[in-house]
């Protein structure tokens, strides 16, 4: 479904600053995977995230998406078939539009809504119903007046309106408190599986990371360094996990916030 072959990627080349991010780096996605993604700072995870959305172009390497190469295609083609969200809930809305006129620009009607019919606006409260956040009945509030959690559940649900070909997650929850980061993931996995939609998620929590989806792999230095699923991830600790991780790369998982993260 997703094919990233022999990935190279270094940020300032030839300058004091360089910096070697991958080197022949390579994954394969199925159609359906949902993998968590751990790693320290550094370890590649986002600039994973920004070279398959196309944020960034890859130096050398080809990227595959259900058969077609999106290599060199532009950020703004992928979005198309590609959904984000990112850390930040500032970010995947337009805080001075309203909820409706939001809905309306992830549903490809350019966010006017003399172009919103009745059926669609019906459609939008549905959906937003779904969430169970009372969002349905301020349709004509500026997204900008929302809580963090809220917007979250918002982009989350604009990121799929339109079901996507992968939605990639990127610490979607990390900025939101206890409960409220509990309910996105309660919304998230219900979105994932119900729409059958390939999702790859980075996550600091390394519990979430082995109970959510199918598949858990670990980063470190620019490389996948522990890939597991099936019965293999089924019956690992988290204590495991840093075993495996200690081992396949010769180093201690030392960021204070994933271990924290537990």
């Amino acid at each position: 479904m997703l094919e990233l072959k022999n990935i190279y990627k270094t940020f300032e080349p030839g300058t004091p600053s360089e910096k070697k991010v991958f080197d022949n780096l390579s994954l394969d996605v199925a159609d359906g995977d949902f993998i968590t993604i751990i790693g320290s700072n550094g370890a590649g995870k986002s600039t994973l995230f920004n070279l398959i959305a196309g944020s960034f172009l890859t130096d050398k390497g080809t990227i595959i998406l259900d058969g077609k190469n999106i290599t060199m295609t532009p950020d703004h083609e992928r979005a198309r078939v590609i959904g984000r969200l990112f850390q930040d809930p500032l970010k995947g809305t337009a805080p001075g539009m309203t909820i409706e006129e939001n809905l309306a620009l992830a549903a490809g009607k350019g966010g006017w809504l003399s172009s919103i019919d009745r059926k669609e606006k019906k459609e939008f409260r549905e959906r937003l119903s779904l969430l169970n956040m009372g969002l349905e009945d301020r349709m004509h509030h500026p997204v900008g007046l929302l809580s963090g959690g809220q917007r979250q559940a918002l982009t989350l649900m604009m990121a799929t309106f339109n079901t996507p070909k992968l939605l990639l997650l990127d610490e979607h929850t990390a900025a939101l408190d206890p409960a409220t980061s509990e309910k996105v993931m309660e919304i998230t996995n219900k979105m994932v599986q119900e729409n059958k939609i390939t999702c790859m998620m980075i996550t600091h929590n390394m519990e979430a990371a082995l109970c959510t989806g199918n598949r858990t792999i670990m980063m470190n230095d620019g490389n996948i360094v522990v890939d597991v699923s099936g019965e293999e991830r089924s019956k690992l600790t988290v204590d495991d996990l840093l075993d495996l991780f200690s081992k396949a790369s010769g180093n201690r998982l030392d960021n204070d916030r994933i271990l924290l993260g537990q």
